[in-house]
């Protein structure tokens, strides 16, 4: 027969096992959250730059003999046909959730660029920022069409 010194023994053992598998699940679920953000932030990054340089090369192929664009949106990235948008032929791109386009900054203001039928040069240069939970990329429109990432 046991004695009630033992069971108190044995009821501590268990919450102690108990407490330590409640701190590793936090610790595991704070640490896939933040991987899950990180890899959101990431595909919808590699999403906008995709989306610029196919409208980029779509103008230089001139398709349809017609130049290509891209409007940015909060949560969507659209591909569209001549110099102003909307067009009648819009491709629309949603970005990963929760990722969203928290700043557009462009020269001369607002949310299009379109590109050069000739040389793939942009009508405006500046930056395109997506962010998630305070964390953000910021993807640049150069001068020539180069696109880059800080």
């Amino acid at each position: 027969m046991r004695t009630i010194f033992q069971k108190g023994i044995t009821m501590i053992e268990v919450m102690v096992v108990v407490v330590i598998l409640i701190v590793l699940l936090a610790v595991t679920t704070s640490q896939f959250s933040s991987l899950r953000q990180n890899q959101a932030l990431q595909a919808s990054t590699t999403e906008v730059i995709s989306v610029i340089k196919k409208a980029n090369s779509q103008t230089l192929a001139s398709i349809d003999s017609s130049q290509y664009g891209v409007h940015f949106g909060t949560d969507t990235v659209i591909i569209f046909k001549g110099t102003s948008y909307p067009s009648d032929s819009d491709e629309t791109i949603t970005l990963t959730n929760p990722a969203y386009i928290s700043d557009v900054s462009l020269s001369g203001g607002g949310n299009d660029v379109y590109f050069s039928r000739l040389t793939g040069v942009p009508n405006k240069t500046g930056t395109v920022t997506i962010s998630i939970n305070g964390a953000s990329k910021i993807i640049t429109i150069g001068a020539t069409g180069i696109i880059s990432v800080n």
